[in-house]
Order: structure tokens, then C-alpha cells, then sequence
């Protein structure tokens, strides 16, 4: 099988993508590459068994009513602050890292958002449906999110300034992953110089780990919001190392740690929104 991961910005050079093929108990990274238009990303997920991408799939469902009841007139609605920035998943999140998800109702975030909404779009014009909450071919994934729970670093590596601290974690997740995962020269050095193709390769774990069913979904009181807002794909704590197994041998070697998936798996947990964290 083939995963694919997807680091979406609002501009092709700063896109990444990153497929890896599946086979037995190895993996290989059989393609990497930045600077991404929507045509490549298109003929990229019909090739792919499981797409991650890194970007919002939806927003907040109190900003979209909101906004909608303003703009025709009414008033606005007597919503919390913390209702209209976050999502439903995003409020998981934090509770289950510690980390809260960039705002895409008021960061910057909103913007590789409009991109997705527009992909999504062009996808079901070829008959690729998107299921938000993640069920279908597409999935949505938080590579920073995923790294802490996987206990690596998740900050620190951005941009250029970070670039000691990218090569370091890029040692870290080849050391976790020798053995069964394979990156070449090429793309190794492709990693070491841009946080986006790093990014694109963890989303392509990710939706690995969405696959194998290493991903809690949406729970049944949630299903709903998850269709409209989309629905952030968290792997379990100890999910990377199974990545490569056989799905029936992962089902025995894991029916016994699926408990230590909640809050309290990971410390720190937030109990306010801030300002910035994606």
C-alpha cells in the first residue's frame, strides 16, 4: 500500500509531499518533493491508498453560524470566545497533548484552509470523495501533535533558525523507525534542510497509523461536528513501532496497550486557549 503525506501551505513552494510505500514488515519512502501545486497534489492522492495532510479540514461550527447569521443581517450570537476559534478536535487535542492547534477561524492557518476547501473540491470532480472526519481516502493530521505523543520533539525545528534542531529530529526518527523503514540519501538531505518535507513524511506515518485503525476516530457524541469541521487523526503512543506490522499481527501485538491512549498519556495538558501554537 501506499501512504502519502502532505504538508499543505497556502503557496506551492512552501507544499511538501511524501509517499511511502508499504510492503510485509518494511517501508520505503519512494517519493518526496516540495514546491506542490494543486495538480500534483490531485495526481498525488489518486496514486495513494491514505492521504494525511496537515491543514484544517473544516471550521469552527459557532464561527460559521456566527458569521453567516451577521452577514445576513442578524445579530451576533452570544458564543464563547474559546467556541468560536476552536473546534471540536482541536479542544481534543489540547487535551490530550497539551498543544493546542493553531485557530483557523483567526490565525493565519485559515488561509492554507481556503487552499484545502478548493482541493477538496477539485477532488470530488474526479470522484474522490472527502470525508472530514477522515473515513474516506483523506485524513487530517497534526505532525507536531503526532511527534509529542510519539515522544519526540515537536518544536523548535521551524525555518531556518531551527535547522539544527530539524537534523536532530530527523536523527531521532530514523533511529525509531531503523529497521523497517527505509530513506535514502536524497531524501534524507531533503529533510535535514526543509521542515515541510519532514512534516510530509510524519503525515505519511500518520495515515499509516489511521489505516491500521492506530487513530481513535471521532467518538459517536462528536460524529457530527466532525462531518462539518473536520476531525484531527492522533496516533496512540506507542503506534510508531507497529507502523510496519502486518495488520492482523498488529491487532494481537496492540489489543492490550489501546487503553493507554487518553489524557495521561501525554503530561501537561492546557486548560486555556492560547495565542499561537501550530
Amino acid at each position: 500500500m501506499i501512504t502519502l503525506g502532505i504538508d499543505l501551505a497556502s503557496r506551492p513552494e512552501h507544499t511538501a509531499a511524501c509517499a511511502i510505500e508499504w510492503t510485509g514488515a518494511r517501508a520505503r519512502v519512494v517519493d518526496i518533493a516540495c514546491d506542490q501545486d494543486d495538480e500534483a497534489l490531485v495526481k498525488r492522492i489518486a496514486g495513494a491508498d491514505k492521504a494525511g495532510l496537515d491543514v484544517p479540514f473544516g471550521w469552527p461550527q459557532a464561527f460559521v453560524e456566527a458569521v453567516a447569521r451577521f452577514h445576513a443581517g442578524g445579530d451576533w450570537p452570544e458564543a464563547t470566545l474559546t467556541a468560536l476559534r476552536f473546534r471540536e478536535t482541536d479542544r481534543v487535542v489540547a487535551a490530550r497533548t497539551g498543544r493546542w492547534p493553531l485557530s483557523v477561524s483567526t490565525d493565519l492557518i485559515g488561509v492554507p484552509a481556503f487552499r484545502a476547501a478548493r482541493l477538496f473540491s477539485r477532488l470530488a470532480g474526479t470522484g474522490v470523495a472527502v470525508d472530514r472526519a477522515g473515513g474516506g481516502r483523506l485524513v487530517e493530521v497534526y505532525p507536531a501533535a503526532a511527534l509529542r505523543l510519539w515522544g519526540l520533539a515537536s518544536t523548535g525545528y521551524k525555518r531556518r533558525q531551527g535547522r539544527p534542531s530539524l537534523g536532530r529530529l530527523l536523527d531521532a526518527l530514523r533511529q525509531r523507525t531503523r529497521g523497517w523503514l527505509e530513506v535514502d540519501a536524497p531524501a534524507r538531505r531533503l529533510c535535514g534542510r526543509s521542515d515541510d518535507a519532514l512534516d510530509a513524511l510524519v503525515a505519511a506515518l500518520i495515515a499509516r497509523a489511521a489505516t491500521l485503525g492506530l487513530c481513535a476516530p471521532p467518538p459517536p457524541e462528536h460524529a457530527a461536528r466532525a462531518a462539518v469541521e473536520g476531525w484531527i487523526a492522533l496516533p496512540e503512543p506507542d503506534s510508531l513501532r507497529f507502523l510496519a506490522e502486518e495488520r492482523d499481527g498488529l491487532s494481537r501485538n496492540t489489543r492490550l496497550r489501546r487503553g493507554v491512549t487518553n489524557v495521561g498519556a501525554v503530561s501537561g495538558v492546557m486548560s486555556k486557549p492560547p495565542g499561537r501554537a501550530r
